[in-house]
């Protein structure tokens, strides 16, 4: 017997089919979200070197790409064919890269650790010295009940500081060791990573290519040609931000040593790499990289700490307004109202490196939800500029 399949209605079973067993699948993992989870996490363990080498790969490639189309093209006058060209390239960007690593370890880190144990061996006389400024500014006020009620709660609140900073500061060493020996742990998967990112450079364009095919052969070509055009704004936002982000953080780096040096200010290069290492995150960096480092000044010289304040006022002033824009350019092309909401709500539930990922990732979605609004905008024959949906009472500033 024959059965005649009605295509309506078996379109309609299968739908429902797919849509129970998703179903179900979605309440196993929630009933089981512990067990999914440490599975993740040995999955993302496992996969770890391919990580590191794709994330090493991706902030190496835009010097790779310098290196293969500016530098050796015009030394070798064309001359080269592209598998010598890329592999000279691909040579040279990790010769940098190991330079740049070595004059990091032999210059920076030396200095950073030998600041950091002065503190916490003389920390005990800087504490005394912080506490004798405090009393001989009272001495120097007026002793009307106002002042010195203000001054004993600044006293108070300095003290509260200080055994805080103490604390912190006593508890630095052990956790440097710490991340000493996880850092001897993850070396193999470093090794591992740096060999792969290599991989990754020499035949980018060939995983490219193999990731198309698999798309290409698993879904419809319309929504492959969507995914492919949000992949190369994705790469065009990460990599003009980061890039330019970590140039920006390294000359404001040089420039805080520059400064305190010239102004003779204690502790440069801790405060330094302080300064330059929260720079990469955008908005809330300053301020989470000025507040320990005017504590550590503070501690050493409480009078060039205020210097310290004005000066790293106007070095941040100087990269939000000249030299963060010449860098960073519309790289992301965020309102700021949404870099603030992207690093508050990625840094909630990534810590710091959500902080810093968080802005060219919703820049990305932001992207995304724009061309996707407006091409339902277009077919509908309406405007896509946000100017004319502004009432007439109330028109856009």
């Amino acid at each position: 017997m024959k059965i005649d399949w009605n295509r309506k209605y078996t379109t309609i079973a299968v739908y429902a089919v797919l849509v129970v067993v998703a179903s179900l699948v979605c309440y196993n993992m929630l009933h089981n979200f512990t067990s999914y989870k440490a599975a993740f996490r040995r999955m993302i363990g496992i996969l770890l070197p391919v990580i590191y080498g794709f994330s090493i790969a991706f902030v190496l490639n835009p010097v790779e790409c310098f290196f293969e189309k500016k530098v050796w093209p015009r030394v070798s006058r064309g001359k080269l064919s592209a598998k010598w060209n890329r592999g000279i390239a691909v040579f040279s960007t990790y010769v940098v890269a190991i330079l740049v690593i070595a004059v990091f370890l032999s210059v920076v880190i030396p200095q950073v650790t030998s600041s950091i144990a002065g503190i916490v061996s003389n920390l005990s006389a800087y504490f005394n010295g912080v506490t004798g400024w405090l009393n001989s500014l009272s001495n120097m006020l007026p002793k009307e009940e106002i002042f010195q009620e203000t001054l004993e709660k600044i006293n108070e609140s300095a003290q509260t500081i200080l055994e805080a900073f103490y604390s912190w500061l006593s508890a630095l060493l052990p956790m440097a060791l710490n991340a000493t020996k996880n850092l001897t742990t993850g070396l193999t998967n470093l090794v591992l990573g740096i060999i792969i990112s290599i991989y990754f450079l020499f035949g980018k364009e060939r995983f490219f290519a193999q990731l198309k095919k698999v798309l290409y052969a698993l879904f419809p070509q319309d929504f492959v040609k969507r995914l492919i055009d949000v992949t190369h704004t994705s790469n065009r936002i990460f990599s003009g931000f980061i890039s330019g982000k970590l140039l920006d953080s390294l000359i404001i780096g040089i420039l805080c040593f520059v400064g305190m040096s010239l102004f003779r200010m204690p502790m440069a290069m801790l405060v330094s790499v302080i300064v330059g290492v929260t720079n990469v995150i955008p908005y809330f960096g300053p301020f989470i990289g000025a507040i320990p480092s005017a504590l550590i000044v503070f501690l050493v010289d409480p009078i060039k700490a205020l210097w310290f304040v004005l000066f790293v006022i106007f070095l941040q002033q100087f990269d939000g307004n000249i030299l963060g824009p010449r860098i960073l350019g519309d790289s992301i092309g965020l309102p700021a109202f949404w870099v603030i909401f992207a690093i508050l709500l990625f840094g909630g539930y990534f810590g710091v490196f959500g902080m810093f990922v968080g802005v060219p990732a919703f820049a990305v979605i932001y992207s995304v939800l724009k061309i996707w609004m407006e091409g339902r905008l277009s077919r509908k024959n309406m405007p896509t500029d946000t100017k004319s949906y502004a009432s007439e009472d109330h028109p856009l500033l």
